[in-house]
């Protein structure tokens, strides 16, 4: 694996995910009725650390095999999703349009995973743990918001 596209592509993640330092989910969230399986808060930015990391090796891996194309489109995608569904959720606090979001992340990912595989194994097997994720995290989306159906989005 070359170091320096790994680097690249967690520095690309960590740009996405820099969109949960700028809407964080504080108190509004914190009030929302949340699923007895909602995991606790110090969950997710662990989990995100290390999904990061897999996934910036899964595209390292991937990048220089010939014939990478679609999975580095459907990674290009996925990658704005992520960064999408943070200021939809927690920024304009529309939840609805964010499980629309998520869900097309959850079919960026797994298109992305799909097409990793038939690259290297590895690099599809590292995007695993992401569609398990983004899985759990949709039917949370889905899970929170009809828990909440009186929540009035923010107009910006």
């Amino acid at each position: 694996m070359d170091i320096v596209l790994f680097a690249i592509f967690l520095a690309a993640c960590f740009g996405a995910g820099a969109t949960g330092a700028m809407f964080p989910p504080g108190e509004w969230y914190e009030r929302l009725a949340k699923p007895s399986w909602n995991p606790p808060n110090w969950v997710f930015p662990v989990a995100w650390t290390l999904l990061y990391l897999c996934i910036a090796a899964a595209a390292a891996r991937a990048a220089t095999v010939p014939g990478s194309a679609y999975g580095m489109a459907f990674l290009a995608v996925q990658f704005s999703l992520n960064a999408l569904w943070t200021p939809v959720f927690f920024g304009l606090r529309r939840m609805k349009a964010a499980l629309v979001v998520v869900l097309c992340l959850w079919v960026a990912v797994a298109a992305t995973m799909l097409a990793f595989f038939q690259l290297d194994t590895l690099a599809g097997a590292l995007f695993i743990p992401y569609l398990l994720w983004v899985t759990v995290a949709s039917a949370l989306n889905y899970t929170v918001w009809r828990m909440n159906p009186d929540v009035e989005p923010l107009t910006p």
